[in-house]
Formats: structure tokens, sequence, C-alpha cells
């Protein structure tokens, strides 16, 4: 049954078109996450789909009765109201609810005589009853506190005006969980999320919110443990994929590759029409004219990718070889400011030349507080921190701090006084073209003459990184560099620092970018009594960092079930049974079959119709898709067990 259905919706800004002819439809409590390249519009869907914005074109129906409610990067909290107040205006029919409720009742201690008032005071508490429990039972009081504690938010009396915007966006976060809504739409969740309650919050979506969910999202760990369904956006079009993102990137490899066999045989084609129509072709004939026509037409259709951000390959002037050690923190201890108490206990650390040491912990720790006293502010106040003789820092901050709103892309990139010739190569020996340089980052003509202070806060990011590895340095310290960042460039970013010939050190919630790129884990493990946190220095990435805690890693979703394992295989000598022969012989055609079978209830699952006529199969389609993955994996693997018995 669907929640919300957007139908043809148009949108566009000047010549830009955002959405075109785009729907999509979410069923009742289904997960779905929206993913695309920054720029395409995600954010603007999400609003409209809120009812924040309108589209040019198009409809959007919520079904009667449903509340939605919208998480933006940027919410407006009233600056004079606590963190306490703003949480419990979610709660407004909550205490309507238990206030009458307790009205009632006590009026129903004095209507013992009046039978008929007796009756309709009955009738009343009982409906209030299913009021207050569809709004979260008799304790949301306490849980809205709660939620407040989990997201991280102290002080809770304290207004929202002087917190930091990441406080302001948990604060939000807190009120919408507390309202509960029957859908829920949230633009970036985990942004200033350490990676700990990233993960709670993942727990809690999947396990106890009863609502629909949209999530705008970058966080890999997020879609693949919490999404049904990805719906990708694409040159103003959605496009869904049945299953978490481990389910969507098989798929968008497959229909990938067969584009790029499309465009191979267009190529071809194009290639041969070229070397006919240079050869002179006469141009008499009816046929040879619908030819030359033919060319022309190959020749402007374009790639079947175009218009799809490309592969980037983020390049940057590679660290100098000279010294080892690049940074070392001898007994070192820092506190938030001049007279404050110390936020960690003393510890050492060694960076070497090729480490890349991910920072986590709770947010308040001291985690930007460090990268701060490493970059030379006077917040030491035990031990010493030491840079190499030779130690050149490129720091990216949270607020992207270093960009000119009022400049262009160009401009701001190059700096004052800057060459047009971005230097790259070990030694800076190589050159390359600025605009070229800029065009790695998807900047294009166009874009690279905009203002700065009119880009989204994904291209945002992307300016502050081509300011950023222009540098040469050969110590990238970064402050949650994947906030806002789509997923080509998070992936170009990580290729990136996993070829750096230099050392990074970044703090960041982003865990599965830590297993890509982490070579170790620095936590920051808060003290339980209140005193200053451990520092600790775990080898590997973010899930050996949790196995040497003692930290299992999340279950497996019913929907990511591991294929059933092939029977065993029989004692005694090699070869195969008459009977093995016989189905080895057969197998292939059970493995087609299982295939397309699989591949049938994919194509019903994305179809939006489904979602909005028949949205009472989605579960069941679903649960057949799951068993199908199993069957058709079972069979590969048996056939692969014949095969390899049969040549021996």
């Amino acid at each position: 049954m669907p929640a919300l259905t957007a139908q043809h919706l148009r949108k566009s800004f000047g010549v830009h078109v955002v959405l075109d002819d785009a729907s999509i439809t979410i069923a009742r409590g289904e997960r779905v996450g929206l993913i695309g390249a920054n720029g395409t519009g995600k954010s603007t869907l999400a609003k409209i789909l809120a009812g924040v914005e309108t589209p040019d074109a198009g409809t959007v129906g919520v079904r009667r009765g449903l509340a939605v409610r919208y998480l933006a990067q940027e919410p407006e909290l009233d600056p004079d109201r606590t963190a306490r107040q703003v949480v419990e205006d979610a709660l407004v029919a909550w205490r309507q609810a238990t206030t009458r409720h307790a009205e009632v009742t006590a009026r129903l201690a004095d209507a013992g005589t009046n039978p008929k008032e007796h009756d309709a005071l009955v009738r009343e508490q009982a409906e209030l009853d299913e009021a207050i429990v569809r709004l979260g039972g008799w304790n949301r009081g306490h849980e809205a506190m709660g939620f407040l504690e989990r997201l991280g938010v102290r002080d809770v009396d304290r207004p929202c005006g002087p917190r930091s915007g990441g406080e302001r966006r948990r604060i939000a976060l807190a009120q919408l969980l507390v309202a509960s809504p029957d859908v829920a739409i949230l633009d970036e969740p985990t942004n200033h999320l350490d990676a700990d309650t990233a993960a709670w919050l993942e727990s809690y979506l999947v396990n106890d919110f009863a609502g629909a969910v949209l999530l705008v999202t970058h966080d890999r760990y997020f879609l693949d443990a919490a999404c049904q369904r990805i719906v990708e956006m694409e040159r103003g079009k959605l496009t869904a994929y049945a299953g978490n993102y481990g389910a969507y990137l098989e798929k968008k490899a497959e229909l990938l590759a067969h584009e790029e066999r499309v465009e191979q045989n267009r190529q071809n084609m194009l290639r041969r029409e070229r070397e006919w129509l240079s050869r002179g072709a006469k141009a008499r004939t009816t046929k040879q004219k619908a030819r030359i026509d033919r060319a022309f037409a190959l020749e402007a259709q374009g790639p079947a990718t175009a218009g799809r951000p490309g592969e980037v390959s983020l390049v940057t002037a590679a660290a100098s070889r000279e010294g080892k050690t690049i940074l070392e923190l001898q007994g070192a201890s820092f506190a938030a400011g001049p007279g404050l108490p110390a936020l960690v206990r003393p510890f050492d650390l060694i960076l070497s030349s090729g480490d890349r040491i991910g920072i986590v912990g709770p947010n308040g720790v001291g985690k930007t507080t460090l990268l701060r006293a490493i970059l030379g502010e006077p917040l030491v106040v035990a031990g010493e921190i030491v840079r190499g003789k030779n130690t050149r820092i490129a720091y990216l901050d949270q607020a992207r701090a270093g960009l000119d709103d009022a400049k262009s892309v160009f401009e701001d990139v190059r700096g004052e006084g800057g060459a047009n010739v971005v230097h790259l190569g070990v030694r800076g020996h190589e050159t390359m073209e600025l605009r070229s340089y800029l065009e790695l980052f998807l900047f294009d003509g166009a874009k690279q003459r905009q203002k700065v202070g009119s880009l989204s806060g994904g291209e945002r990011a992307r300016v502050a990184l081509a300011k950023v590895l222009r540098q040469g340095a050969n110590l990238l310290v970064f402050d949650e560099p994947t906030n806002d960042l789509d997923l080509p460039t998070l992936s170009a970013l990580e290729e990136l620092l996993e070829g750096y010939e230099g050392s990074v050190l970044v703090v960041t919630h982003d865990r599965a970018f830590l297993d890509h790129v982490a070579t170790a884990i620095l936590a920051f493990e808060p003290d339980a009594q209140g005193g200053p946190a451990t520092v600790t220095r775990y080898a590997g990435g973010y899930q050996d960092y949790l196995a040497q805690r003692g930290e299992k890693p999340a279950p497996k979703r019913a929907s990511e079930a591991p294929a059933a394992a092939p029977p065993p295989r029989p004692k005694g000598k090699s070869g195969l049974t008459y009977a093995e022969r016989l189905e080895l012989d057969g197998i292939m055609d059970r493995i087609d079959a299982a295939e397309k079978e699989v591949a049938q209830i994919e194509a019903q699952l994305a179809d939006p119709t489904l979602y909005a006529q028949r949205g009472h199969e989605v579960a069941g389609l679903q649960a057949r898709l799951a068993e199908a993955r199993t069957r058709a994996a079972a069979l590969v693997e048996r056939w692969e067990s014949l095969e390899a018995r049969r040549a021996r």
C-alpha cells in the first residue's frame, strides 16, 4: 500500500533541468535509498516530496491521514528555544491525547449515575488509548530525552542559537524520531554523526522505526544495511533497483557493461560510415542519401553515457620522499582552549610516510581539537607535537572555511596571484592546465565560471578538495572530508588516497571510507567517570578496529542471506557417477531458468506501479527474490563442484 506517490515531476532552474518526468512511489514501512551525483537534484526532489518546494509540473500525493516529516541538511530551529523544547514540540499531539485521557478518566469516576454519558466517555477513552499507542505509547516524554542523549546532544536546556551546525542537525533529527512520522525524508542524516551513533541510527531505522523512510545519503554502510530499494537520480530521471546497495552495484555494473557494448557498436558503425563518406560517396541515389543521413544521425546521437559523471581521477602533487617521520606526538595531551581541562590522557603517536590514520570517537571528545593542535594552535597542555623537517601540511576543515563565495570556481582554486598551471608528479615536474585539472572534479567550463557561493554542498566540497590537493603537501589533514560528497567523488578520493605517497590524518564517520583507505584507526575512547578520554591506535580499517574491540559485525538482513551451501561431495574415488553426469548435462538449463526467475522478480520490484497499485505484494516478492537468488547461487556452486570433479 503506497504511503507517498509522485507522478511526472518536472523541475528546472533556468536552463538546468533537475527533474524530467520523474515518478516515484514509497510503500508504507519501506526504506528507500536515493543516490546520485552532486548537483543532480536529490535534495530538490526530497524537498518536493516533503512539500517544502513545489514542482514546475507533476503531482505529489500522500495517503490520507499520514504524516510526512523532513530532515533538511541545514535545519532551521528557533535560536531561543532549548534542545528540550524543540524535541518536545514533536509531542504536541501526544500531550493533547494524554492530557485529554486524564480528563476523561477523571470524569468517568463521576459518571456512574448517567449511563449515556458513561458510555460516551468509555468510547472516547478507548479511542484515546488507541491514539496514544499509535503516537508511541505512554513513555514518549522519557523517550524524547533518550533520543537527544543517544544522538550526543548535551546540556538539553541550552538554547539552539549558539550551538554548532552539527548539534542543530542532531536536535532536528531527534525531533523527527520523536515525532515518529509515517514517512520520514532524511537528507544526509549521518552527517555530523560519529560512527557509533550512525550505526545506532541505522539499527533504529531498520528494527524500531515503523514508518517509511527515504534516505538521501552517501553512507554506503547505511545504504547496504538499511535500504530495501535503491533509486538512482540521473539526468533528471529516476531508476529503481530492488534490494540494498550491494544489489544495486551488481545490477548497475551489468547495465554499464551493456551500455559499453552498445557504445562500442555505435563507434564501430560510425567509423565505417565515416570511412565510406571520406571515399567521396556520390549522394545521387535514394540509398546513398539514406546512408549519408544515417552517418550524420549516428554522429549526432552521442554516447549512451552522455551526461553521466565520468570516472574521476583526482590528481595531486606526490609527497616528497625526504624524511621518514612526518609527525610525532610525545606524551601529548591537549585542551579545547586556554584554561580548559585536558580532553585526553597523554599519548604517543608516530606518523610515517604512507600512514593513513582514521580518527574516530564520539562528538565532542576532542578529534577536531587534535587536528587544530597539529596545525599549530596553542592547545597542547602536556608533552609536545613535533613535525618532520620537511613536513608540509594541507588542511580541509569541516566548514570548508577556505572557500571564497564571491569568486568563481576557477578563481578560487587558482588563488591570489596563482598560476593557471597545476604542478603534478613526484617532484612536481609534470604539469596540467588548471581548467583541465578542474574537469577532473566534474567542473566543466560553465561550472568553473559559476560563483562558489551558488554551489551545492557537494560541489563546494569538491572545490575545497581541488584547492587542498594542488598544494603539494606530504601530510593531508582532513576533518570530515566525505560530508556532502557523492558516491563517484568518494570512490575517486579513496583511490587517490590509497595511492598517495604521503601521510593522511582523517576524522570521519564514514565507515566504508575507513575500510577502503585507513591503514590504522586512532580511537578516542571516553572515560566512564567523565575524565579525559583514552586514545588508542588499532591496526587496519574500521572492521579490523571493531574486531579488535571484540565487537561483532551487524547481522545480515534476510535479503542478504548467504547462498545455500552446495551438497557435500561424495567420498571415494574421483570422477562422476552416471547420475551426476546426467545432472551436469542438464544443469546449465536449470541455472538459466533460475537466473531468468531472478531477473523477472527484480523487474517487477523495479516497476514504480507495483508500489502505487499493488503495494501489498512487495513483501512477498522480496521474499521470493531472496529465495530465487539462493537457488541460483546453489546451482552455480553445484555446477562448479561437478565440473571440478569431472576434470580430475
